[in-house]
C-alpha cells in the first residue's frame, strides 16, 4: 500500500485499525462463526496515557476441540500509522496466545495479568520472545490462586494461527506452553530440549493446550 493509498482508505474511515482487522482476520479463518468474548484494557492504563499497560485488549475463543484460545492485541501496531507503512516486522512483529484447558473465561483471568506483565517487560526492558524460549518464574505455581505444577512457559509459534503480511510487516502469533519445573530446569541444562520437549507434548496434546491439571513431565 502507497502513502497516497494509506491516507485516502484512512480519509474514507477514521477509525481504521488496520493492524487490529489483521490479528482478526486470522481468527475469523480459524472460529468462523464464533464470536469471541473480547476484553478491552482501561483507556487511563495505557502506556499511551502515561499508564503501564501495553497491550489494548485480548479476546477469548472459544475451540470446537474444548479450550481457550486466547490472543493478545498489542505487540504490533494497530492502528492507523503512516510511518508505520512498510516494515520488516509489525512493531515487535507478533501477538501472544495461550491456550487453556478451562471452560469459563473467569477461570482464564490469571493468564490475561501473565499476558500483560509480559508485554510490560518486552516494552520496557527492549526483550522480545521468539520461538523455543522458556520463561521461567519462582517455582511456584504459574496461577497464583491455584496449585499447579505449572510453574513455567515455553514460547512456540501457535500451532493454529499462522503469521500473516500486513502492511506494517509481519504479524507472527507466539503460543505461551505450560511447563513444569522439571521440564524448565532440563531447557536451562540444553536448549536443544526444547524441541524434543515442543515434539513429545504435541504427540500427546497436538495444539499445546496448557492445562493447570498436567503432572506428567515430557522430559
Amino acid at each position: 500500500m502507497t502513502a497516497e493509498e494509506f491516507r485516502k482508505k484512512l480519509e474514507e474511515d477514521e477509525e481504521w485499525a488496520p493492524g487490529w482487522e489483521a490479528i482478526e482476520s486470522v481468527f475469523e479463518k480459524l472460529y468462523p462463526g464464533r464470536e469471541p468474548s473480547h476484553y478491552g484494557t482501561n483507556m487511563a492504563a495505557r502506556a499511551m496515557f502515561g499508564g503501564d499497560c501495553y497491550l489494548d485488549g485480548y479476546s477469548i475463543y472459544d475451540s470446537p476441540n474444548g479450550y481457550k484460545h486466547i490472543v493478545t492485541f498489542g505487540m504490533t501496531e494497530l492502528y492507523a500509522d503512516e510511518d508505520a507503512l512498510g516494515g520488516e516486522w509489525n512493531n515487535w512483529g507478533y501477538e501472544m496466545t495461550i491456550k487453556l484447558a478451562e471452560t469459563d473465561n473467569e477461570s482464564c483471568m490469571w493468564a490475561i495479568g501473565m499476558l500483560s506483565n509480559l508485554a510490560y517487560y518486552t516494552y520496557t526492558e527492549k526483550r522480545f520472545f521468539e520461538p523455543f524460549q522458556f520463561i521461567a518464574g519462582d517455582g511456584g505455581s504459574i496461577n497464583r490462586d491455584r496449585d499447579s505444577q505449572i510453574t513455567a512457559l515455553m514460547t512456540v509459534y501457535d500451532t493454529e494461527a499462522r503469521g500473516v503480511d500486513t502492511i506494517y510487516g509481519r504479524t507472527d502469533f507466539i503460543q505461551l506452553v505450560g511447563i513444569t519445573e522439571r521440564e524448565l530446569d532440563l531447557l536451562k541444562a540444553d536448549r536443544e530440549n526444547a524441541r524434543v520437549l515442543y515434539e513429545r507434548m504435541r504427540a500427546e496434546n497436538p495444539h499445546l493446550v496448557t492445562d493447570l491439571n498436567r503432572t506428567k513431565s515430557y522430559l
